[in-house]
């Protein structure tokens, strides 16, 4: 199947497949005679597991790792485990992050009257070098 079949089937840009090949993270799809991208089977697994891994906010790095042990059958599943346990912790402590930013906003807005007057508690904020 061309790019645009497998942008298709996968779920996965034919953008960000030619991306994917250029940074070596899939193989490049083979190539028709005529120069067009081909792309097997085994190539729509691989783009739909990206696909899927980056759904879950895993790095290009990270997704790299997993996809070698994927491919690799001789792999220990702690490897993996280990990968999936670090990604939740970034994860929880991007949360954490987002939730400090919420809860300070929201006192912010509450701290602001919102009328016409010029005083205004979120943009004193902003303008406080901290």
């Amino acid at each position: 199947m061309n790019i645009g079949q497998a942008a298709s089937a996968s779920g996965v840009s034919a953008k960000m497949i030619r991306y994917y090949e250029s940074i070596a993270l899939i193989p490049p799809g083979r190539r028709s005679d005529s120069g067009y991208r081909i792309y097997s089977g085994n190539d729509l697994h691989a783009l739909r597991f990206v696909k899927r891994a980056r759904t879950l906010g895993f790095s290009l790095d990270q997704i790299r790792e997993l996809l070698s042990l994927w491919q690799n059958k001789e792999r220990a599943s702690a490897d993996v485990k280990s990968i999936a346990l670090g990604h939740v912790e970034e994860l929880n402590q991007r949360i954490a992050e987002l939730t400090e930013m919420r809860d300070t906003l929201q006192t912010l807005a509450r701290c602001c009257k919102g009328n016409d007057r010029p005083d205004c508690p979120i943009l004193q904020s902003l303008a406080d070098p901290k």
